[in-house]
């Protein structure tokens, strides 16, 4: 038996660095290494691109995020590598923003 793939996703230009599904949604986000992050469904239609907030010191500020976690309520945290956290909801709607001087693993 070969095993195939439900959907293969697709609009990164690089390599993936973070991935959640929410399966309640029936989503999954990911992240790559130069940003963004791009919501698909199930099924591998793209939905939407999250681009981190222009607001921060340059767009070189949200380009690379290595953490994304959604939950069932429709919100989507991303952490970036130069401390910021982000929540977006799964519309793309960017809801809030915080840097952190920590280290988060």
């Amino acid at each position: 038996d070969f095993a195939t793939p439900r959907a293969i996703l697709t609009g990164h230009d690089y390599e993936i660095t973070c991935a959640t599904i929410c399966a309640e949604l029936g989503l999954v986000i990911s992240g790559s290494k130069e940003g963004p992050c791009l919501i698909h469904s199930m099924n591998g239609d793209l939905l939407r691109t999250l681009e981190g907030p222009e607001t921060l010191e340059g767009p070189a500020n949200c380009l690379r995020p290595k953490l994304i976690q959604a939950s069932r309520e429709g919100h989507c945290v991303i952490y970036y590598e130069n401390g910021v956290f982000c929540v977006f909801s799964v519309n793309g709607r960017l809801q809030a923003t915080m840097e952190t001087d920590d280290k988060i693993k």
